[in-house]
């Protein structure tokens, strides 16, 4: 199979145009010797002959296992698919040599009136088989390496967009307005409520710091914690907005064991306060649904007069971390009347792999 350059990239992590070359001259040399009868002297024209036999059988096994190689690639990418991959490459190789040989001389047969015997070629198809293993296991190995170095950059990635994502959310809720609002409505309850309700409101902040602080090395949550974090961060906002603020929860109990990443659903749901109208005359209602492998927030739009500018930092820091940690997407739909956010439920078996083997 030929390809441009970049498609050799592509496909097999290098542009290997002069390793091609090199790697089909020393086994069609090889083959050559082998199959050459050194006790007697050749003609030239024979010497010839046999070389360009050879050579021919070389750029065919050459292509054929390369085309496998690169198709086995396609099928299983995976670092942990590794072991599997190299084992059919290692029978196709078998496999191709022998029947490239077998076809070949059977071809040939009219010209040198010579019958294929296996056993007379099976020493020196023994070499070629082991020369090929060889060279090809230069493609394997420069292969793993790059795909090693590649899981390890997304690894990093990965962690330098949960520090992110644990930074904003630290310097969102440090504001000096959260603060401010956040001391006034405790003011409000202590003057206007029992000592209980003011209590509770300063346990449900500290529940959100003390979140913030075990969730600092974790990848991913379940459900089920990620749901304490954001009915905490809810508390808080609700005692702000009152019953202006309504939430409907649909959380199957099958779903909370589910993973997610942390913050997303307090994120999402911060997103949704920050940018609608919450009051008396406009109550915001926020549905948070769990179905089938989905997580859903959805709230009629009801944006407000004066909008803050928005970066939209929260959306892209959650589509970016599934997208390097499990390489799913993050659906959004803004249809001018409802905006919904779906985010992944994950089991644990569903980590991507070569995420989680980066350690080997």
């Amino acid at each position: 199979m030929f390809y441009s350059k970049k498609k050799r990239i592509e496909y097999l992590g290098f542009d290997d145009f002069w390793f091609k070359i090199v790697g089909i001259l020393v086994i069609s040399l090889t083959a050559f010797y082998l199959l050459s009868n050194p006790t007697r002297e050749h003609l030239f024209i024979e010497l010839a002959i046999t070389y360009g036999v050879s050579l021919g059988f070389t750029i065919i096994d050459w292509f054929i296992n390369r085309a496998i190689m690169i198709f086995l690639r396609k099928k299983y990418p995976a670092l942990k698919d590794s072991a599997l991959r190299v084992s059919l490459f290692f029978l196709a190789i078998v496999s191709t040599v022998i029947v490239v040989d077998y076809i070949g001389v059977s071809l040939l047969y009219p010209l040198t009136n010579e019958d294929y015997n296996f056993l007379n070629r099976s020493q020196a198809l023994l070499s070629i088989i082991l020369i090929s293993i060889m060279t090809m296991a230069i493609y394997e190995a420069i292969y793993y390496h790059i795909r090693l170095k590649g899981a390890i950059q997304e690894e990093e990635q990965s962690k330098q967009a949960i520090v992110q994502a644990q930074l904003d959310a630290l310097r969102n809720q440090a504001q000096p307005h959260f603060f401010f609002n956040t001391l006034n409505t405790l003011r409000d309850i202590i003057d206007q409520n029992s000592k209980e309700d003011a209590k509770e409101f300063v346990d449900k902040l500290s529940d959100m710091y003390r979140f913030l602080l075990e969730s600092g090395n974790t990848d991913l949550i379940s459900l089920r914690d990620e749901l304490k974090f954001a009915k905490a961060y809810i508390h808080i906002q609700s005692e702000r907005f009152g019953n202006n603020l309504k939430l409907k929860w649909n959380i199957p109990e099958a779903s909370l064991d589910a993973l997610i990443v942390p913050m997303g659903l307090q994120l999402l749901l911060e997103n949704a306060i920050k940018h609608n109208v919450v009051s008396k005359a406009k109550p915001l209602l926020i549905s948070i649904t769990a179905a089938a492998d989905k997580l859903r927030v959805e709230n009629k739009i009801q944006l407000k007069s004066t909008q803050l500018p928005s970066t939209k930092l929260g959306l892209k820091n959650i589509e970016k971390r599934y997208a390097l940690i499990f390489n799913k997407s993050v659906e959004i739909v803004n249809d001018g009347d409802r905006f919904m956010v779906s985010v992944p439920l994950l089991e644990a078996s569903e980590q991507k792999k070569s995420y989680g083997n980066t350690d080997n």
